[in-house]
């Protein structure tokens, strides 16, 4: 089936009601036949199917993340074993804040990572808005699409509506002589000072493993990513602001080499939405919501218990 026939099955059966059986026999086709085009459908994005949990399965927990650590809110997911699909559960819940919440001339701040790709891929609105989404922090021709916030802000006005801007830089420079300088040209500062008067920014939380994706992009080594773990690092946000447990710059010489926005910039942003639906980011998002950046955090159920239990217990401990 062309996509069109498959986009008029998919609204029969999800929109109209009708059954298989039924479709099976206007269409001449077999229910098997009709089961495979609907997950077709749903395998090319024609259809996507979204949980909404009840609030008050999580509203005690959200209650609890605003009281310990002044942030604004929080957008919780339901938990799944799958990975890929914990993450586009959570994926869902912002993209839905988002159409809620984005007005017509909003800016965008948009970083980079798995997490915030997926924010893009599962965004569906049926208003348009005269929104801007740019890039806080420059590209990389490793690591594909979700390690260029340039794809994700095309994606993300394509189906918010409005417009994107390219950062044009690389998100990681060596010399630091050669990242002043692009920080001071002209092209550069103008898209960096948009990002900077955002309403809204996409960011993502990432722990420190030698099979990371900076790792793997060639950013820094095994052995830079290790050291920087003995020195107390437990994670970045933004891809690049390394910090500890307290929620410190990390004392490490992975430090200052991204093009991007900086904490201090983030902290100017009304409201920095952390996206985190991994398990393994928990001590990083504890480090993280210490900062003071983080207004509104996106991770799962499980993740915001065992982030409040580290919280109590390095707290009880001066650690």
């Amino acid at each position: 089936m062309s996509t069109e026939e498959l986009t008029r099955l998919a609204t029969l059966y999800f929109i109209d009601g009708q059954t298989q059986d039924e479709l099976s026999r206007r269409l001449g086709i077999s229910r098997a036949t009709v089961g495979r085009m609907i997950k077709r459908a749903q395998d090319l994005g024609i259809v996507e199917i979204r949980v909404k949990h009840h609030p008050t399965l999580t509203v005690d927990l959200e209650r609890e993340l605003i009281d310990h650590f002044g942030i604004s809110r929080a957008l919780l997911s339901v938990d799944h074993a799958n990975p890929d699909k914990c993450r586009a559960l959570l994926a869902g819940l912002v993209a839905t804040w988002l159409d809620r919440n984005l007005s017509d001339g909003a800016i965008v701040a948009v970083g980079m990572g798995r997490n915030v790709s997926a924010v893009s891929e599962h965004a569906m609105s049926a208003t348009r808005r005269a929104a801007t989404f740019v890039c806080a922090i420059g590209g990389s021709y490793r690591g594909g699409e979700t390690m260029n916030p340039d794809h994700i802000c095309r994606r993300l006005a394509a189906r918010f509506g409005g417009e994107s801007q390219t950062l044009y830089a690389p998100a990681m420079i060596d010399d630091a002589a050669v990242r002043s300088a692009l920080l001071e040209n002209d092209t550069v500062r103008q898209s960096l000072d948009k990002a900077r008067r955002a309403d809204v920014a996409l960011v993502g939380i990432g722990d420190m493993s030698e099979d990371s994706n900076m790792v793997r992009m060639g950013w820094f080594s095994a052995q830079e990513i290790s050291q920087a773990k003995r020195a107390g690092t437990v994670g970045d946000m933004m891809g690049y602001d390394f910090i500890d447990i307290h929620g410190q710059p990390a004392k490490t010489p992975i430090q200052d080499r991204v093009v991007g926005l900086s904490a201090n910039d983030l902290r100017r942003i009304p409201n920095v939405i952390a996206i985190a639906a991994e398990s393994s980011k928990v001590t990083a998002m504890l480090g993280a919501l210490r900062t003071g950046t983080i207004d509104t955090l996106a991770t799962t159920a499980s993740n915001a218990i065992a982030v409040l239990h580290l919280n109590d217990a390095t707290t009880q401990r001066g650690g």
